[in-house]
């Protein structure tokens, strides 16, 4: 007897840690809908890992309410169902808080936040026949700051806090947890216009208890586990992927 394929959503997968984390559910199987605004990473991405599987970019901006509708039916058309929505389309607007647009604001909070409740929306009812799941990306943004990321940590925040909120609501059918990467060095996956290799230094691994700044490919690992029936137990929680960083105590 085949076993069914199961099927994908992946934002912001056209590049950095999305495109790490098509590449990986693709090698774990799946067939996956690739949803980006920007059409030369969407593209590029699909046809560097067609080889892999199925995947099929969809153009969309996460924040248009009609556009991650279409997102979900088209991945119903061209996939038959869907088992995981991976939310993990993510910007930044780095400004002095005194500087920040309410307009600047409100886009950091519509794609970040907005977008990852409108795609547990209109893809809950199809994850639900499937016993899905739902894997948020946060960041450890969530839990400590830089200057002038207000937008993005609330934005972060509010992504932990969803998290708990639909693990509650659409369990025990629809598991839902989320990742909060650290400094992960994507500059290597990026798509070819934009791609080059990050200069860091030793004392930028040092950082990391690990002994190293983190990659891609760690988030990717940490995805998969989490949307496979290994974590069937784990729902409502948060993984930070930091390499140890945030448990660190640093003394100038």
């Amino acid at each position: 007897m085949v076993k069914e394929v199961r099927a994908a959503i992946v934002t912001g997968g056209g590049q950095g840690i999305g495109k790490a984390i098509v590449q990986r559910l693709l090698r774990e199987g799946l067939s996956v809908a690739v949803a980006d605004l920007d059409k030369e990473a969407g593209e590029e991405t699909e046809k560097d890992l067609v080889s892999l599987g199925k995947v099929k970019f969809i153009h969309a901006d996460v924040a248009n309410e009609k556009m991650v509708r279409d997102v979900v039916e088209q991945t119903m058309h061209s996939f038959g169902h869907v088992d995981l929505v991976v939310n993990n389309a993510g910007i930044m607007a780095r400004r002095p808080v005194t500087e920040l647009s309410l307009d600047e604001w409100n886009k950091v909070i519509s794609v970040n936040l907005t977008g990852a409740f409108l795609f547990a929306k209109y893809a809950a009812p199809f994850l639900r026949d499937r016993q899905g799941s739902i894997v948020n990306i946060a960041s450890t943004r969530a839990f400590m700051s830089e200057r002038d990321t207000e937008a993005y940590s609330a934005s972060k925040g509010g992504i932990l806090a969803l998290t708990h909120a639909l693990a509650v609501s659409l369990g025990p059918e629809i598991r839902v947890n989320c990742i909060s990467p650290g400094w992960i060095d994507v500059s290597e996956w990026q798509k070819k216009s934009r791609r080059h290799k990050e200069d860091l230094t030793p004392e930028d691994h040092l950082q990391h208890p690990v002994g190293r700044v983190g990659r891609p490919e760690d988030i990717a690992a940490a995805v998969a586990f989490l949307a496979s029936s290994e974590s069937s137990f784990i729902t409502g929680s948060d993984f930070v992927v930091d390499g140890g960083m945030t448990r660190k105590m640093i003394y100038v």
